[in-house]
């Protein structure tokens, strides 16, 4: 299968986003070129029948939501799901090493990485810093070096014979990476900084940079891979994908029902924060949505969310770590989840209408169930079902090597996506 518009729409939605701060500015500059209007949580909101809006808070978070024709709201929200973060490396307060004649930059693990992929890697720098402007003031900039600027290089297997035996790797010690000789006087990262921000954003002057949140990213581009083009592979697809794939669906949508996009951070370190979905941002945005509390919950008492986070798709080579019924493969269709301990907040009926709904938007559908004898992750799901009340399903494109630095899913699959929520948008009823 030869690479789509879709995905190379993907494709350039991922390479503008290496951190949740520029995945929600590309979700926020798509919308505002299809207009949609910027709300202010510090001002007033006046939402008009058939109007469009976007809020965004810590700037690495964002909900959308299209109002709908008239009585839309008292028929039900239907809501998608998805979170802006990606498990990585991020840049340490004071994290300046000189050693052996190199400068390095000391890192934290963001999130549930796979730490092996990240060595021999071109590595790039991207995310927020604020500073001290011309005239007093704190100001914040996002900033991307884009270019390959780092690397953490392998120890060689002469001196590390046993890595291929499975040796753990020190997250302190063995993941800084190396940017460049040291120099005397010793280089400062804030300097750096300063000098790339005024190359990036000239306006800005001479800033005095106060502090900063940055990740490492791979700069390898994704790409559209095998034989038959069968694979995409690319950094983030955990979980871009779905943001991109509610976003498609969303300006797709014929703006006829009453839907909203919720794209949250920190859901890969539990979503505890103000931004995040066991925080208040959601539940602020429908209470200004809908002022009066009883009709909130009779309106959410007839919505439905779709909590939209990739699957674990079964691995050729390692096929004994699935439940043998329940093994999703790649460009089979999305994936339904399951789990009998609310790890997943799908129930029989929402799994009923999303199956319903794939029939109708002629998509293949797919379940998941992890083994009996494995822990099983989380999602949004029951995070914002428990802060709602809100019926849920949770689903995902089927993925192999899920957070890692570079993931892989089917070529096929994004669209798959795509349509069912683009369908989930425009039905007229909900269960």
């Amino acid at each position: 299968m030869s690479n789509t518009p879709l995905n190379q729409d993907l494709a350039d939605f991922i390479s503008q986003s290496p951190t949740p701060f520029h995945a929600t500015a590309t979700l926020r500059n798509r919308l505002i070129d299809a207009g949609y209007k910027e709300l202010d949580e510090r001002a007033d909101w006046q939402l008009e029948t058939g109007g469009k809006y976007l809020v965004t808070r810590n700037e690495s978070s964002l909900i959308a939501f299209q109002m709908g024709g008239k009585d839309s709201l008292q028929r039900g929200i239907r809501l998608i799901g998805a979170h802006t973060d990606s498990p990585c490396l991020k840049v340490k307060p004071q994290p300046e090493l000189n050693q052996q004649g190199l400068w390095q930059l000391g890192v934290e693990v963001y999130g549930g990485a796979l730490l092996a992929p990240w060595f021999d890697r071109d590595l790039s720098l991207a995310g927020r810093v604020s500073f001290r402007n011309t005239d007093g003031r704190i100001a914040s900039k996002l900033i991307d070096f884009k270019r390959p600027i780092a690397v953490i290089p392998n120890l060689a297997i002469h001196l590390n014979r046993g890595v291929n035996e499975g040796q753990p790797i020190n997250a302190q010690t063995d993941l800084p990476p190396i940017l460049a000789h040291s120099l005397d006087p010793a280089r400062d990262l804030r300097s750096l900084l300063s000098d790339h921000l005024r190359r990036q954003h000239p306006d800005c002057g001479e800033v005095a940079i106060l502090d900063y949140e940055l990740s490492f990213y791979d700069t390898q581009p994704p790409a559209t891979i095998g034989l038959d083009d069968d694979f995409f592979s690319s950094a983030r697809l955990d979980n871009l994908l779905s943001c991109h794939a509610g976003l498609t669906a969303l300006l797709d949508s014929d703006e006829t029902q009453a839907c909203l996009l919720v794209c949250t951070d920190h859901e890969e370190i539990g979503s505890s924060s103000c931004c995040g979905a066991d925080g208040p941002f959601l539940e602020d945005v429908l209470s200004r949505l809908i002022p009066d509390a009883a009709q909130r919950v009779q309106v959410l008492q007839r919505s439905l969310l779709v909590s939209a986070d990739n699957a674990h798709a079964v691995h050729p080579n390692f096929a004994a770590k699935h439940d043998e019924n329940h093994g999703p493969k790649l460009n089979a269709g999305p994936v339904i989840k399951i789990n009998s301990n609310q790890r997943y907040a799908t129930s029989s009926e929402t799994s009923a209408f999303f199956r319903e709904l794939c029939a109708a938007a002629k998509v293949p559908v797919q379940s998941f169930v992890v083994r009996s004898d494995m822990a099983c992750g989380s999602t949004i799901g029951p995070i914002t079902a428990s802060r709602l009340g809100v019926r849920t399903v949770d689903i995902g494109v089927p993925t192999f090597a899920m957070h890692s630095i570079r993931e892989l899913a089917g070529s096929r699959d994004p669209g798959y996506l795509a349509e069912v929520l683009r369908h989930f948008y425009n039905c007229e009823n909900l269960i």
